[in-house]
């Protein structure tokens, strides 16, 4: 499969007769060529027959599709998942690209996909043909459905954790390059983890990294949104610490935690870390986009959604000041096919420090931003709502930095966030510039870009 692949390797940005300085990496976590600018991959599975394919929007303009080359097929999600790091620690940003309904032989219909994922190495000359990770024992797994990146043993590169949500356990995730480890898959009948499961669960359907204890090394977040661990369907986040081995269970039923846990909340469908109070130390937003808050509302029906928040501590996560936003408190109208935080992501758009949440409501066709702020964290005060084109507008999200002008990540000021939005059923990248001012204020939402197959399905 690797020497199918190398069909996309990609070409230098720049081509001529005179031999150009070579460019060091720089260490910034978002730039895969060196040059000092921020990139932006975007995925679509659906591309060509489902093969799928990724674009990668270089911060100098150059714009590469990413394919499987000789080797894709029709069917195998090529970007169904996608986590940026760096993994072998040269200092340039590496792209994880996930192929879950990839089959090792003859591809059963309707069946899952086995999976696997392909590693780009970033380099001065942009994104190269890495290695391909597969299990060790492919089944019907989707491996690579969800994928992260974090420094999760302190060793200062990153690890790329590997969601498989439908593993025959009910989900497994594996961790790639711990420190003095081979490939290591957990599960929820791993004996530290200690979790009742069942096949339908969806363990590692969705995953983050971040350090909620501010120690200096990463912990991952894991979501199973149909895990039903009282009532069908409720979902749950597990909170772990691989190199401790050490497993945390959330849920609606946790005390502390605002909600209740109700079927088919899908709690855990999406995470997103960041710091919204600036005390250095991560906090998680997690959706609950099945929350049913409406009169009427119906079983399996979509729901209004709400997101729960729990904020870092000396001690990890704290459940005793958690917060549940939905439309209820902010500028929108909750309805019941809204799935208000069907997708999260965290950004400093005003350019104050602080970290801002960003809620999508595909269903409304709208982006919710909450503030954050040092005393307090996250408010209501000045929040926004943000409409836009596409019927699914807010089905994917991401945060980038000065892109509409190509800034420099090295310069003296770094710059402001700005929020990259996705209509993925029409293709459709957005983009709405942050701006460095007293409260919290976007710019223009504008196209970004527009594809086929899905594109904008998720973003690196």
């Amino acid at each position: 499969m690797n020497a199918l692949l190398a069909a996309c390797l990609l070409l230098p940005l720049a081509t001529g007769t005179t031999q150009a300085p070579a460019r060091a990496c720089g260490g910034h976590p978002l730039d895969f060529d060196a040059d000092g600018r921020p990139d932006l991959a975007v995925a679509a599975p659906y591309d060509a027959s489902r093969a799928g394919s990724v674009t990668v929007m270089y911060g100098s303009g150059k714009q590469v599709k990413l394919t499987q080359g000789d080797g894709a097929e029709p069917g195998d999600s090529f970007g169904s998942a996608l986590a940026v790091g760096d993994f072998n620690g040269d200092r340039c940003a590496d792209l994880a690209v996930g192929v879950s309904e990839e089959f090792v032989g003859k591809r059963v219909p309707g069946g899952d996909g086995n999976g696997v994922v392909q590693i780009f190495n970033g380099s001065p000359e942009g994104l190269v043909t890495g290695q391909e990770l597969a299990p060790a024992k492919p089944g019907s797994d989707r491996f690579g459905a969800a994928l992260a990146a974090g420094d999760l043993d302190g060793d200062g590169k990153d690890e790329l954790a590997v969601g498989a949500p439908s593993h025959r356990s009910g989900g497994a995730v594996t961790v790639y390059w711990m420190k003095g480890r081979k490939p290591y898959q957990i599960t929820q009948k791993s004996g530290w983890v200690g979790q009742s499961a069942s096949v339908t669960d969806q363990w590692g359907a969705s995953l983050a990294t971040g350090d909620f204890d501010g120690d200096g090394t990463d912990e991952l977040a894991v979501g199973a949104p149909a895990d039903s661990v009282k009532v069908d369907g409720q979902g749950s986040v597990t909170v772990i610490d691989v190199r401790r081995r050490s497993a945390r269970l959330l849920t609606q039923s946790t005390p502390g935690i605002k909600g209740a846990s109700e079927k088919w909340d899908n709690f855990g469908a999406a995470l997103a870390t960041g710091d919204f109070n600036g005390d250095d130390r991560a906090d998680l937003a997690i959706g609950v986009p099945g929350e049913g808050l409406s009169a009427n509302q119906r079983a399996m029906d979509y729901g209004d959604g709400t997101v729960d928040v729990l904020y870092g501590s000396r001690a990890g996560l704290r459940t005793d000041r958690t917060e549940a936003w939905s439309q209820n408190t902010l500028d929108g109208k909750p309805r019941y096919y809204d799935r208000f935080g069907a997708s999260l992501t965290a950004g400093d758009f005003n350019g104050d420090g602080n970290d801002e949440l960003a809620i999508g409501v595909p269903g409304e066709k709208a982006v919710q931003v909450l503030a954050g702020r040092s005393s307090g964290g996250l408010t209501r005060d000045g929040n926004l709502l943000i409409k836009g084109e596409g019927q699914d507008f807010g089905a994917a999200l991401t945060a980038l930095p000065g892109w509409e002008r190509y800034r420099s990540l090295s310069a003296e000021r770094s710059p402001v966030d700005g929020l990259v939005v996705a209509a993925p059923d029409q293709g459709l990248v957005m983009y709405a510039p942050g701006r460095r001012e007293e409260g919290l204020k976007l710019g223009k939402v504008r196209q970004l870009s527009k594809g086929a197959g899905l594109y904008g399905y998720t973003f690196g």
